[in-house]
């Protein structure tokens, strides 16, 4: 798939699906989004980023503890659900902004945090996100990201990359964390915290939150009945089948200085 041709499908999948990821429990909720907070120490004087605002939790989160946050995504049905969502919540401080996330539209070292949640596993170019994140930030300022993670067993990676395609056809890649690290470390970041979790997701609001087809249905649930080994150790997918059916997501949340 062209870049062109995954922006595309980008913006017609979320544009279509943009209240479904306000209303989402996995993007909403979650200590993870406590320790975004705990991790960068967000200061009063700080302009913050959130890249591929999504629902804007990130954006909304930050936004009592610095002066300015600007939330940015690809798709404008997102981007003004975001903004209904947070002036909603009574926030004036953030602005929203349509940008591509592999080609920010801002100057050089401008920000002092740049964020980015549970997203990045729909661009095309990951390295140069990071690259243009670590552009815009200020000297010392900081880079934090959360996103899949993909263990470094082959096999596992290969099977989760298509459970994940089927689902979503938007979704491009998701990486290791030495991927990760290696992202960073080529951006001229300095690599200050990872950490890996787990988030127990309900298949039926997963599938739903996208609006798969029947046979799309069907297929991820064969999917999770064939994993074995490794693999279903991975995905720990529990009651496959029924109204209760679950499984784990791995992610990491990686954070990197501007040297």
């Amino acid at each position: 798939m062209t870049e062109d041709n995954s922006r595309s499908l980008s913006r017609q999948r979320f544009g279509k699906y943009a209240q479904s990821y306000i209303t989402s429990k996995p993007h909403a909720e979650g200590a993870d989004l406590d320790s975004f907070i705990k991790i960068a120490q967000p200061q009063p004087d700080w302009i913050v980023l959130d890249v591929a605002t999504g629902g804007g939790h990130t954006a909304l989160k930050f936004a009592p503890y610095v002066k300015k946050v600007i939330a940015t995504d690809l798709t404008p049905n997102m981007l003004e659900a975001a903004r209904k969502f947070i002036i909603g919540k009574g926030m004036k401080n953030v602005e929203f902004k349509l940008a591509d996330a592999e080609a920010l539209p801002f100057e050089d070292d401008k920000f002092d945090l740049v964020t980015c949640r549970i997203a990045p596993h729909h661009f095309m170019d990951c390295a140069g996100f990071v690259q243009e994140c670590a552009r815009v930030l200020k000297q010392g300022g900081l880079l934090l990201v959360q996103d899949h993670v993909l263990p470094d067993d082959m096999d596992v990676d290969q099977y989760m990359e298509v459970f994940e395609k089927l689902r979503d056809p938007s979704h491009n890649r998701a990486y290791t964390e030495d991927e990760w690290r290696e992202m960073f470390q080529d951006a001229g970041l300095m690599v200050t915290h990872t950490e890996q979790l787990t988030k127990k997701l309900q298949f039926t609001s997963w599938v739903e939150r996208q609006d798969c087809a029947p046979e799309v249905v069907q297929a991820l649930i064969l999917i999770m009945k064939l994993a074995s080994g490794a693999t279903a150790e991975w995905m720990q997918a529990r009651d496959i089948g029924t109204p209760g059916a679950t499984f784990l997501s791995h992610h990491i949340i990686i954070a990197g200085r501007k040297c």
